[in-house]
């Protein structure tokens, strides 16, 4: 027989010893799957009459895929031991989900506690740490509504002050008006001075009630002294000069103290008591002008203390339908979180029945 030349030796194992060598590596794996589930079952029989300890105080198992992959399956190991979802100790001193649920139940506890307060109370903000800043913005505007308010009480008082010096005032014109016609009918040529003595003594009468309007008071002070008063018209000390009245102007003492007991006197009278109309006129229309510039910056304080109370609402006052809508969710938290705390207390019980 002739000679051959051997083939060239190849590294690589025949056909037919890598098939064998895969059939037996998914044999040995599917027997781990095995053993795995058998363990298992073991620890959660409640039947397995306490041998289960010892056994496995005695015996040491190595997983068939360290024994199969070698390093690799050493690095795999070591990589999920990192993961606390993957791995599962069964210990009794710390209790880790127990912990976990206590500091979930303490925060929704927290915030429970707090919805209820803003509910009971209103506010948005019951504690500065809510909202510091706007804690801070908001009595910023609520001292400047008080002050708004005490500078509109204010323009308040004194239109009540002007109101009663027209007031006043409108009875002084009624009794100028009747003075004028006294002197006038006086200086009737029919009359005699008799006649004009008892228009005198009306004359005289109504010229005394006019000095005597001119001594009258607004709580205490003086109505019809001339004297200007500067009203407070908003939050920071802003005045407005009220322009007084002067019932003791030379006008209004020469027509008071004038007589129509003769013609002459009478005429005299009469040019006195017209100036002292006109006169009135003016300090009338002088209180009419202070009493439209109080009266519109009454209504401007309170607009803008509208407007301030509208923003304080809006920083401080609590929404009932969000916050009714927080308040259920961290309720349904807190009954579920205490639940599940007690659950997570239980936990360590199971470890009893590995020692029984």
């Amino acid at each position: 027989m002739p000679y051959q030349t051997p083939a060239p030796h190849s590294s690589q194992p025949p056909l037919s010893f890598r098939a064998n060598l895969k059939k037996l590596w998914f044999r040995l794996r599917r027997t781990a799957c095995d053993l795995r589930t058998k363990v298992f079952s073991l620890l959660a029989d409640k039947g397995s009459g306490g041998r289960w300890p010892e056994i496995a105080g005695r015996v040491s198992v190595t997983p068939i895929s360290k024994v199969i992959l070698g390093k690799d399956a050493e690095h795999s190991t070591k990589a999920r031991k990192g993961d606390s979802r993957r791995e599962f100790v069964m210990v009794i001193n710390t209790n880790i989900p127990a912990q976990n649920g206590a500091r979930l139940l303490n925060e929704s506890s927290t915030a429970l506690s707090k919805s209820l307060a803003r509910l009971s109370s209103g506010s948005k903000i019951v504690s500065p740490e809510d909202d510091a800043a706007g804690l801070a913005v908001a009595m910023r505007f609520q001292a400047q509504i008080s002050r708004t308010g005490a500078a509109n009480s204010n323009v308040g008082n004194a239109i009540s002050f002007n109101q009663t010096q027209d007031g006043f005032l409108k009875k002084v014109s009624k009794a100028l008006d009747r003075m004028g016609e006294l002197a006038v009918l006086a200086q009737d040529v029919t009359k005699t001075d008799a006649d004009r003595a008892l228009y005198n003594a009306e004359f005289t009468t109504l010229g005394a009630y006019i000095d005597d309007i001119a001594t009258k008071t607004f709580n205490g002070v003086d109505l019809f002294d001339g004297t200007a008063l500067s009203v407070t018209t908003d939050g920071e000390g802003g005045t407005f000069s009220m322009t007084g009245v002067d019932l003791g102007a030379a006008s209004y003492t020469d027509a008071t103290s004038a007589t129509v007991d003769t013609a002459a006197n009478a005429a005299a009278a009469l040019t006195d008591v017209q100036a002292a109309i006109e006169l009135l006129t003016t300090d009338r229309a002088t209180l009419g002008a202070n009493m439209s510039r109080l009266a519109s910056t009454s209504e401007q304080l309170t607009v803008l203390k509208d407007n301030l109370s509208a923003s304080t609402s809006r920083i401080m006052d609590v929404d009932v339908a969000e916050e009714s809508a927080s308040f259920a969710k961290f309720n349904i938290l807190v009954q579920a979180g205490t639940a599940m705390l007690a659950q997570a207390n239980q936990t360590p019980q199971n470890v009893l029945k590995l020692l029984s």
